[in-house]
Protein backbone atom coordinates (compact mmCIF):
# COMPACT_ATOMS: atom_id res chain seq x y z
CA UNK A 1 0.00 0.00 0.00
CA UNK A 2 1.31 3.25 -0.96
CA UNK A 3 1.78 5.27 2.32
CA UNK A 4 1.73 2.57 4.79
CA UNK A 5 4.60 1.68 6.92
CA UNK A 6 6.39 -1.42 5.58
CA UNK A 7 5.56 -4.25 8.10
CA UNK A 8 9.08 -5.29 8.38
CA UNK A 9 9.84 -1.72 9.57
CA UNK A 10 6.41 -2.22 12.33
CA UNK A 11 8.52 -4.58 13.08
CA UNK A 12 12.32 -4.06 13.71
CA UNK A 13 10.34 -0.64 15.74
CA UNK A 14 8.67 -3.22 17.85
CA UNK A 15 11.59 -5.33 18.53
CA UNK A 16 13.22 -2.19 19.44
CA UNK A 17 10.51 -0.65 21.80
CA UNK A 18 10.49 -4.17 23.36
CA UNK A 19 14.33 -4.01 24.70
CA UNK A 20 14.05 -0.53 25.57
CA UNK A 21 10.66 -1.53 27.65
CA UNK A 22 12.71 -4.51 29.21
CA UNK A 23 15.73 -2.80 29.99
CA UNK A 24 13.18 0.02 31.48
CA UNK A 25 11.45 -2.24 33.63
CA UNK A 26 14.78 -3.51 35.18
CA UNK A 27 15.94 0.00 35.88
CA UNK A 28 12.48 0.99 37.50
CA UNK A 29 11.40 -2.07 38.87
CA UNK A 30 13.08 -5.63 40.48
CA UNK A 31 12.16 -9.07 42.44
CA UNK A 32 9.42 -10.70 40.39
CA UNK A 33 7.58 -7.99 38.64
CA UNK A 34 10.69 -7.52 36.82
CA UNK A 35 11.29 -10.63 36.22
CA UNK A 36 7.80 -12.14 34.94
CA UNK A 37 7.56 -8.67 32.85
CA UNK A 38 11.28 -9.49 31.87
CA UNK A 39 9.31 -13.08 30.67
CA UNK A 40 6.57 -11.40 28.62
CA UNK A 41 8.64 -9.20 26.93
CA UNK A 42 11.33 -12.21 25.85
CA UNK A 43 8.41 -13.47 23.82
CA UNK A 44 7.23 -10.72 22.59
CA UNK A 45 10.15 -9.56 21.35
CA UNK A 46 10.25 -12.95 19.69
CA UNK A 47 7.25 -12.39 18.20
CA UNK A 48 8.68 -8.87 16.70
CA UNK A 49 11.64 -11.11 15.45
CA UNK A 50 9.33 -13.65 13.56
CA UNK A 51 7.41 -10.80 12.60
CA UNK A 52 10.40 -9.21 10.92
CA UNK A 53 11.23 -12.43 9.03
CA UNK A 54 7.69 -13.81 8.04
CA UNK A 55 6.10 -10.16 7.56
CA UNK A 56 2.43 -11.42 6.00
CA UNK A 57 2.55 -14.18 8.72
CA UNK A 58 -0.95 -14.30 10.11
CA UNK A 59 -1.21 -12.92 14.10
CA UNK A 60 -1.68 -16.73 15.40
CA UNK A 61 1.25 -17.90 12.97
CA UNK A 62 3.59 -14.85 14.84
CA UNK A 63 2.35 -15.36 18.58
CA UNK A 64 2.42 -19.21 18.04
CA UNK A 65 5.85 -19.32 16.71
CA UNK A 66 7.35 -16.60 19.57
CA UNK A 67 5.55 -18.66 22.18
CA UNK A 68 7.11 -22.12 20.49
CA UNK A 69 10.52 -20.71 20.61
CA UNK A 70 10.39 -19.26 24.29
CA UNK A 71 8.75 -22.62 25.35
CA UNK A 72 11.83 -24.52 23.82
CA UNK A 73 14.23 -22.23 25.41
CA UNK A 74 12.72 -22.71 29.14
CA UNK A 75 12.74 -26.47 28.58
CA UNK A 76 15.73 -26.56 26.72
CA UNK A 77 17.16 -25.25 30.46
CA UNK A 78 16.42 -28.83 32.00
CA UNK A 79 19.71 -30.23 30.19
CA UNK A 80 22.29 -27.62 31.75
CA UNK A 81 23.51 -26.54 28.35
CA UNK A 82 22.33 -22.95 28.47
CA UNK A 83 23.90 -22.66 32.05
CA UNK A 84 27.37 -24.19 31.37
CA UNK A 85 26.87 -21.60 28.28
CA UNK A 86 25.62 -18.77 30.36
CA UNK A 87 28.89 -19.11 32.40
CA UNK A 88 30.76 -18.38 29.04
CA UNK A 89 28.94 -15.80 27.61
CA UNK A 90 27.02 -13.02 28.60
CA UNK A 91 25.12 -12.64 25.59
CA UNK A 92 24.10 -16.37 26.29
CA UNK A 93 22.79 -15.46 29.56
CA UNK A 94 20.15 -13.18 28.19
CA UNK A 95 19.37 -14.88 25.42
CA UNK A 96 19.32 -18.76 26.83
CA UNK A 97 19.22 -18.25 30.45
CA UNK A 98 20.19 -20.83 32.44
CA UNK A 99 17.78 -22.36 35.87
CA UNK A 100 14.40 -23.77 34.29
CA UNK A 101 11.11 -22.03 36.48
CA UNK A 102 7.70 -23.87 35.56
CA UNK A 103 6.07 -19.91 35.93
CA UNK A 104 8.00 -18.47 33.18
CA UNK A 105 5.78 -20.60 30.92
CA UNK A 106 2.80 -18.64 31.61
CA UNK A 107 4.63 -15.58 31.51
CA UNK A 108 5.44 -16.47 27.85
CA UNK A 109 2.01 -17.28 27.52
CA UNK A 110 1.05 -13.78 28.35
CA UNK A 111 3.10 -12.16 25.93
CA UNK A 112 2.41 -13.96 23.21
CA UNK A 113 -1.12 -13.39 23.88
CA UNK A 114 -0.61 -9.93 24.43
CA UNK A 115 1.25 -9.85 20.60
CA UNK A 116 -2.20 -12.22 19.44
CA UNK A 117 -4.15 -9.53 20.47
CA UNK A 118 -2.56 -6.36 19.51
CA UNK A 119 -1.44 -7.91 16.00
CA UNK A 120 -5.48 -9.32 15.47
CA UNK A 121 -6.81 -6.17 16.49
CA UNK A 122 -4.31 -3.85 13.79
CA UNK A 123 -5.33 -6.54 11.10
CA UNK A 124 -8.81 -6.61 11.62
CA UNK A 125 -10.85 -4.97 9.13
CA UNK A 126 -12.67 -1.95 10.71
CA UNK A 127 -16.88 -2.42 11.57
CA UNK A 128 -19.98 -0.86 10.04
CA UNK A 129 -20.63 -0.85 6.03
CA UNK A 130 -18.30 -1.37 3.68
CA UNK A 131 -18.09 0.67 0.92
CA UNK A 132 -21.08 1.08 -1.56
CA UNK A 133 -20.51 -1.04 -5.31
CA UNK A 134 -22.82 -0.27 -8.12
CA UNK A 135 -24.56 -3.49 -6.99
CA UNK A 136 -26.08 -2.30 -3.56
CA UNK A 137 -27.10 1.11 -4.60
Amino acid sequence: MRGSVPARAVAAGAAVATVAAGLGVRTVADGDLAKYAGDALYTVLICALVALCAPRARPVVVAGTGLAVSWAVELLQLTGVPAELSRRSAVARLVLGSTFNAPDLLWYAVGAAAVWAVLAAATSRPCGPGPRTSASR
